[in-house]
């Protein structure tokens, strides 16, 4: 009997054995060539074994990726059936916590003056182009030069969300943000000298960090000068006989790559799709597979007023009341702001992001158009792509905007701002060429897809060199009756005057009630425009970036956990 039972237990352990064995990778070796981790880095090769999980960027939140129904508005009130239902996904990404305040633009604008000087010729309206439009207080029937004055400088509003920036420079500066974050990063690790803090060598003009351009190549930056970037990070090369010690000091290691997972993406203003979908945080409403109810607010219920016992009664959010009624009456507040209020100052929404509903409105990336149809995208939805390349010279190198020659654009409004940074690297849209017998995209120019280009007007059958662009434009020709002949025979026809309209390729979504706003703007699927030069006292923004690897860390491991 027990030799019956040792000869079982024998064969089972045989064979958990030959399974453990068949299965389990050897530790430190590649499953594909046999060579160990040891041996690639000894033989000059890079490998990132080390790297976890990403982590959320600072000031973010991460949402987590679903699926839900855009556009689901609770009420229509204007008419304007702009917010067709549409059932999308979306991916997970990372969004501001709150919006970006008056304390951190002031940032950017301390780094933009400083680095780029507006008493040097070359870069004077550099600076100006990013200042926000204080004017946007002010109002011919109303005493606001206070706010016009003080608004975005004094410390009693260092931690109100910024106004008066348009989407333009809005995305300037999550251009800027994804620069200095990245370069803190690599001072943090070592492998770049802080500047800012170098009596010899002050960050200005040539000597700023542009994260695209270090991915690229870092001798791009700096005027090629290596000396900045320490001695790298650590390299493993095999030794060459004979060959002599570096200097003291000098670059010895290996510039940080993509591989390695340091730098963070680029940070951006969140889609259309993105905003809403963060705004309404349907989980709180979800019941395994499926969504109780329709969520109006970016809270849970159907009214602005707390329900909690400790705060009830209290407004959950900083909207106008009605007609002259912005905070309530004195002694008994409504919502304890009159205008916009300090960040944080009314709940976070099941994400556990604040003034998703009220207090300012917020620009968000997307073209408007005046419906989202059933021909959208139904994955992380988006208009507004313009396919770019690194436009690379005669003598095959990345072009990176010259620091002495400047280009600059006037807008409608009369604002000058520069069409890039100097010391970054250099777009240009791609050709027909590069789009060749593709079956996911035909051309860069992609805002007005399906809504807006020739295939979707009354020519879509001809080529766009036999139609006048005048005629061919969408919104533009309204058809009137035309009297032919002495006959009186009425006949339609389009209308061949030009005609203005606000919706274009410049007009731009921004999402949100806001504290001038009434309690119908509250709704996260409700949608404004704005031209992209624009600005308002009620409009703000915050930044998003993409969410790298899995939606989210919690679950769907692989099967075999030796993989």
């Amino acid at each position: 009997m027990k030799k019956n039972l040792g000869i079982r237990l024998l064969f089972i352990l045989s064979i958990i054995f030959l399974l453990t064995s068949c299965n389990k990778r050897s530790k430190g070796n590649s499953s594909l060539t046999g060579w160990s981790e040891k041996d690639i880095r000894a033989a000059g090769f890079s490998k990132n074994g080390n790297y976890k999980a990403e982590k959320a960027p600072p000031g973010m939140i991460l949402v987590e990726g679903g699926s839900f129904t855009m556009g689901h508005v609770q009420d229509d009130v204007l008419f304007d059936w702009n917010t067709t239902p549409t059932k999308i996904q979306i991916r997970s990404f990372y969004l501001d916590e709150t919006e970006v305040t008056n304390a951190e633009y002031l940032f950017y604008l301390d780094w933009v003056e400083r680095v780029f000087p507006p008493t040097e010729e070359n870069y004077k309206h550099i600076y100006t182009s990013a200042l926000p439009d204080t004017l946007v207080w002010r109002n011919t029937l109303g005493a606001n030069e206070l706010l016009t004055e003080n608004y975005l400088r004094h410390p009693a509003y260092a931690d109100y969300p910024v106004v008066g920036v348009s989407w333009l420079q809005a995305n300037q500066y999550c251009k800027w943000r994804t620069d200095v974050v990245n370069e803190k990063i690599l001072i943090q690790k070592g492998v770049l000298k802080n500047l800012y803090r170098d009596p010899e060598k002050q960050v200005e003009g040539k000597n700023r960090f542009d994260a695209d351009a270090y991915s690229e190549s870092p001798t791009l930056l700096y005027e090629g000068d290596e000396s900045i970037y320490r001695k790298g990070l650590k390299e493993v090369k095999p030794r060459v006989k004979g060959e002599a010690r570096p200097e003291k000091g000098s670059f010895t290691g290996r510039h940080v790559k993509i591989s390695d997972g340091i730098m963070l993406p680029d940070f951006r203003l969140p889609t259309e799709a993105e905003w809403e979908y963060a705004s309404k945080a349907e989980i709180e409403g979800r019941e395994y597979n499926n969504t109780r109810g329709r969520k109006k607010y970016a809270w849970e219920g159907k009214y602005t007023r707390n329900k909690n016992r400790k705060f009830q009664g209290d407004q959950l959010a900083n909207f106008k009341q009605g007609k002259g009624d912005y905070s309530g009456i004195a002694g008994w507040s409504n919502d304890g702001a009159d205008i916009s209020i300090k960040v944080k100052s009314y709940p976070p929404n099941a994400f556990g992001l604040y003034d998703m509903s009220g207090n300012v409105a917020e620009w968000v990336q997307d073209v408007y158009r005046p419906i989202i149809d059933n021909d959208a995208n139904d994955f992380n939805y988006f208009r507004g792509n313009i396919f770019n390349k690194r436009l690379i010279n005669e003598e095959g190198k990345v072009v990176v905007v010259d620091y002495n020659n400047i280009k600059y654009d006037t807008l409608e409004n009369g604002k000058i701002i520069p069409k890039e940074l100097p010391g970054s690297i250099r777009y240009v849209p791609i050709t027909n060429s590069d789009a060749f017998m593709r079956n996911n995209y035909e051309k860069a120019y992609n805002k007005d897809a399906k809504d807006g280009e020739l295939a979707s007007t009354k020519f879509y059958n001809k080529d766009a060199d036999q139609v006048d662009p005048k005629q061919a434009r969408m919104y533009n020709s309204p058809i009137l009756p035309k009297e032919v002949g002495e006959s009186g025979f009425i006949q339609q026809e389009y209308d061949k005057e030009i005609r203005n309209t606000l919706i274009s390729d410049q007009a731009r979504v921004f999402k949100g009630g806001s504290w001038q706003d009434r309690e119908y703007w509250l709704d996260p699927a409700q949608r404004r425009f704005l031209p992209e030069y624009m600005s308002a006292s009620y409009i703000g923004f915050r930044c998003a970036m993409d969410k790298l690897g899995p939606m989210t860390h919690k679950r769907r491991k692989p099967y075999n956990i030796n993989l």
